[in-house]
């Protein structure tokens, strides 16, 4: 690679932090054929990510309870247990964070994330509050991959997209960064994010 790269652009969930709503719901709902029926009926992945876009929680949550009021307990549960679901940070891409931001580079966050859980993680994990920024979903009203997102970032925090490299670990969230002009490479683990990181002349 020849581009000159001076902006390093993190997602967080799945890439920093860990992240499964089965943890808590395995407990909740101990039938696995039950579980998978309410994530994919009630507390769905399109359900959440609205949250994620702005929705408050309260909002969230009556919409479901009206639809299903047998399941009010498990509806509240999603927001209620929120924090088992992000149990640890994946220390090794942590330190890759870090190690670009002491040697001066410059690290930025966006992510797909609640305005309300993304504060509760930062508290959790004081690595999320490290980076120059970070443009939050809930915060901006927009989702990864929606073009603006990346584009709201750019201008956010002064990137020049020719000079952004943008990790992610959802293939979609890749293109869309890839679509509005920034270099973009998927996340499978923290050894291929050092050769990719590596091949763009950054090595951590």
């Amino acid at each position: 690679m020849t581009t000159d790269i001076r902006h390093i652009v993190f997602d967080i969930g799945k890439v920093l932090i860990h992240y499964d709503p089965q943890l808590p719901f395995s407990r909740l709902i101990p039938d696995e054929t039950e579980r998978n029926w309410f994530f994919a009926n009630i507390c769905t992945h399109d359900w959440n990510i609205e949250q994620d876009r702005g929705r408050t929680w309260a909002e969230a949550e009556a919409l479901l309870i009206e639809q299903h009021p047998a399941r009010e307990e498990h509806i509240r549960a999603f927001r209620k247990y929120w924090h088992e679901m992000v149990p640890h940070a994946y220390d090794d891409s942590v330190a890759i964070m870090e190690g670009l931001i002491a040697e001066g580079r410059d690290v930025t966050m966006l992510t797909n994330f609640a305005s309300d859980t993304f504060r509760e993680a930062q508290q959790r994990f004081p690595f999320l509050t490290k980076s120059r920024g970070v443009t939050v979903s809930g915060d901006v009203g927009l989702i990864k991959p929606d073009i603006a997102i990346y584009e709201t970032h750019t201008k956010s925090f002064g990137l020049d997209p020719n000079a952004t490299i943008f990790i992610d670990d959802a293939p979609v969230n890749v293109e869309g960064a890839k679509a509005f002009g920034w270099n973009a490479v998927l996340f499978s683990g923290p050894e291929k994010l050092r050769s990719d990181l590596a091949a763009y002349g950054l090595k951590v």
